[in-house]
């Protein structure tokens, strides 16, 4: 039985098409996934995102737990400030990618995904030799993002606390929608800018509401799971089960800038052998030359006709209106600007190796 979140009946009002995400019934989208997708760049959407799972790390030793079992450097966090992470999974692949936010001192917050809420934190509890104080309290938020050139204006109405002045990866709790102590940070998803919005099940709707009429002057829209997929994917960020997943090192996947070696943590050794030796495979970004459809597990091949890699994601961007992919190649063909070609419906179309974002 899959779960649903707070506002699933909206949704339904709304007229969202809905599917099975991530062990819920999430909203895949309510009008067209190229409408909602150019809402969020041009101006303002908000997506349900309260699927994301919330743990709690707590106590003298919360720090050196999620030290030992992060990949990158929790420690030089201050009160106020998040950053990405994984968890590396002890043979060299990741658990999950997450978000760190340091809530007080000896108290903080991980944001980690919903398809792995379980799995995470059967991993965090199994490492807990610290006696850190954990507490899973996905249950009980709803989590919004309000993404785009407009999210700011929007959200302005509904807080005191100036949100033009909040720098990326920061967030604050503040009185906000009529409610006191929401956390409201400024990450996303999408790469069009915005913020998202921690809030109690039951205040859900409320707030929702509030969002809706406050962003109705700039046209604000529901965003479904749809026009998330592309608008993260032009911006080059990773999907797990996708672009990361328990096979995928963080190194090859491109996320050595998130793994510090300046402290002791699970796979520590690996990785760094990986970082000194360099690795088999890279995670790349793939430009269609020729036109089509990059799609998910299509085989990656050179010029010559080997196979090389396999794409983990694929679409056509909105925004440039061509076929773009991320995919695993053999080191050799991870140059920026190298001429590959991708096996569509046993066609043989080029493609071009390009840095992200792609937009």
């Amino acid at each position: 039985m899959e779960k649903r979140t707070a506002l699933y009946e909206k949704h339904q009002e709304l007229g969202a098409k809905i599917i099975p995400f991530a062990g819920y019934e999430m909203p895949v989208r309510y009008s067209s996934d190229l409408e909602e997708h150019n809402c969020v760049r041009e101006r303002v959407g908000i997506f349900d995102v309260s699927h994301m799972g919330e743990f709690i790390v707590e106590g003298s030793n919360a720090l050196a737990l999620i030290q030992y079992v992060t990949s990158n450097d929790a420690s030089v966090l201050e009160n106020g400030k998040i950053q990405y992470s994984c968890f590396p999974n002890g043979k060299g692949g990741i658990v999950d990618d997450l978000l760190v936010y340091k809530l007080a001192d000896e108290k903080y917050m991980l944001v980690v995904n919903a398809s792995n809420i379980e799995k995470d934190w059967a991993w965090i509890n199994k490492h807990n030799s610290f006696g850190a104080t954990l507490k899973n309290i996905s249950e009980e938020y709803s989590l919004f993002a309000v993404q785009g050139p407009k999210a700011v204006a929007t959200l302005q109405k509904l807080t005191s606390s100036d949100l033009s002045s909040m720098v990326y990866y920061t967030f604050d709790k503040i009185p906000f929608a009529g409610k006191e102590g929401v956390i409201v940070s400024a990450t996303g998803y999408t790469g069009s800018g915005g913020f998202e919005v921690y809030i109690r099940n039951e205040f859900a709707l409320e707030v929702w509401d509030k969002i809706i009429n406050a962003g109705a002057e700039f046209d604000i829209q529901p965003i479904g799971l749809g026009a998330r997929d592309t608008l993260r994917l032009e911006k080059g960020y990773c999907l797990y089960g996708n672009d990361i997943d328990d096979t995928t090192s963080p190194i090859e996947a491109g996320l050595g800038w998130v793994t510090k070696f300046s402290k002791d943590f699970i796979d520590k050794e690996v990785l760094e052998k990986q970082k000194q030796e360099g690795v088999a495979r890279k995670l790349v970004g793939l430009k269609m030359i020729d036109k089509g459809i990059p799609r998910s597990h299509y085989e990656i091949e050179s010029l010559e006709g080997s196979p090389i890699g396999e794409i983990t994601s694929g679409t056509i961007s909105p925004v440039l209106g061509i076929g773009i992919a991320m995919g695993y190649v053999q080191s050799a063909f991870s140059k920026t600007g190298t001429t590959v070609n991708v096996v569509v419906r046993n066609r043989k179309l080029k493609a071009e190796v390009v840095k992200f974002p792609f937009v």
